[in-house]
């Protein structure tokens, strides 16, 4: 995927005000609309321009843009980086057209943003309540498992008075629930947009993903782990150490395991009022034959144990 220069699409600086941005698009629009212009390439510098402001005009995509960004220039392979916008605050108005009519670039970076995720502005007489907001972040496993209490700044976006773009920290007590989910969100009432005219304020829903474990995939609420064992302790099976999240158990190798097998801990994944499960994917390690003596080893299971792993392939 490449990636697009919304800046040198509308023809600004990065540091361009919001109304140097809208200035830009109003001026390349008109000279590249289709039903003005009737160069051959006029309705795809229309759509680029489109797709730039889309991103430009909004603060809060905009910085999230500049910050996934940094160090690319026009065209270059790009790809973001995983939990890229984890640590945005973002309103809840989201986008509202289709991004299909967009470049890929902008659908993997923006196309998951919907108009009204959280934009439920309520009124009544001159009260209006505040925009729901929404952000992501990023915890270990280990929170999910036990729960925890964690600091978070998050990024806020808005513009001064000069019409630049500025970015504020907020930060904030959240308590992590045991068991949570990747892709559960926790409420965090009143903290969203600030109401109007004494309405409520809108609410913070922060969106939860999982930091990579060096140990542990997840899937919901199933923990996964691949463990080595000898080929000894598969053929004749043993009972061995296993980590989890709650810490080390003792578990039983059937006689005869092999590669690729699935064992399962019961109610060792995340809690819940249904626990997930851990399973633990077995991966035979062969050991090397660097000396005389060890090769002969070898030789000798191969002539005692003769077989071929390769007949299910008809070869």
């Amino acid at each position: 995927m490449e990636y697009k220069d919304y800046y040198k699409a509308l023809g600004v600086g990065r540091e361009a005000s919001q109304d140097e941005i809208k200035r830009g698009y109003r001026k390349l629009a008109r000279k590249f609309h289709p039903d003005v212009n009737k160069q051959a390439d006029a309705e795809k510098r229309f759509k680029e321009i489109g797709e730039a402001y889309e991103v430009l005009k909004d603060p809060e995509k905009r910085a999230a843009y500049d910050r996934v960004g940094q160090g690319f220039t026009e065209g270059q392979e790009f790809r973001p980086p995983p939990g890229w916008n984890a640590g945005f605050e973002f309103s809840g108005g989201g986008y509202g057209g289709d991004a299909a009519h967009f470049s890929d670039f902008f659908e993997e970076l923006f196309g998951g943003m919907r108009a009204g995720t959280g934009f439920q502005r309520r009124r009544g007489g001159m009260r209006a309540r505040g925009e729901d907001h929404h952000a992501r972040i990023m915890i270990d496993l280990e929170d999910s498992y036990s729960g925890a209490v964690q600091t978070v700044t998050l990024q806020t976006t808005e513009v001064d008075g000069a019409g630049r773009l500025v970015i504020r920290p907020h930060t904030l007590n959240i308590r992590i629930p045991s068991g949570i989910m990747a892709g559960q969100s926790i409420r965090l009432a009143g903290q969203g947009g600030t109401g109007l005219g004494g309405g409520a304020n809108g609410d913070l829903f922060i969106e939860v993903a999982f930091n990579q474990h060096r140990l542990f995939k997840v899937e919901k609420k199933d923990i996964y782990l691949e463990l080595p064992i000898s080929p000894w302790e598969a053929a004749l099976g043993a009972t061995v150490t296993v980590p989890t999240l709650g810490g080390n158990v003792d578990m039983k190798i059937p006689a005869g395991s092999q590669s690729g097998q699935k064992l399962r801990l019961k109610n060792k994944g995340l809690p819940g009022q249904t626990p997930g499960d851990q399973f633990v994917v077995l991966k035979v390690v062969v050991p090397k034959a660097t000396t005389e003596a060890e090769k002969e080893i070898y030789r000798k299971m191969a002539a005692i144990m003769p077989m071929n792993p390769r007949s299910a392939l008809g070869v």
